[in-house]
């Protein structure tokens, strides 16, 4: 099974070099999730920004669904390998895009308990600002 596309696969790798270069640097890198992998059966979600030389190693936010979100690294391939009940595996959410960074994302997620909790959250924070901002197109 495959869940990543060449094209995300190519993003990943970019930001995983930028992420090099800026600690190199000394500098902060702050990227935006790419991808949004979850279970169909679960709660379980995982975003991640990063993709590592070894075409495995992962980086992102994982939330197993136990109330707590945490930063790190995990397994494309132990993912992949995953058998959930009724022939269901990981999926990657096809369009998933957001306009915040991980940290925002982290921040939140260990605030309301949850990734998902955390997108309908920063949809409904988006959402109140447009519509307060007249200037703002929508």
């Amino acid at each position: 099974m495959t869940l990543l596309t060449a094209d995300l696969r190519y993003g990943l790798r970019a930001n995983a070099i930028c992420a090099e270069i800026s600690r190199e640097q000394g500098r902060a890198f702050d990227p935006c999730p790419l991808v949004k992998l979850y279970s169909p059966l679960s709660t379980a979600t995982w975003l991640v920004t990063e993709l590592d030389r070894d075409g495995d190693s992962l980086f992102g936010l994982a939330d197993l669904g136990l109330g707590y979100a945490e930063l790190g690294t995990f397994s494309l391939r132990q993912l992949c390998a995953m058998r959930l009940p009724y022939g269901h595996g990981i999926e990657c959410e096809a369009g998933f895009a957001t306009i915040h960074p991980l940290s925002v994302w982290t921040q939140w997620a260990r605030c309301s308990g949850s990734v998902l909790w955390t997108e309908i959250l920063l949809t409904r924070a988006a959402a109140a600002i447009m519509a307060s901002d007249p200037e703002i197109p929508g």
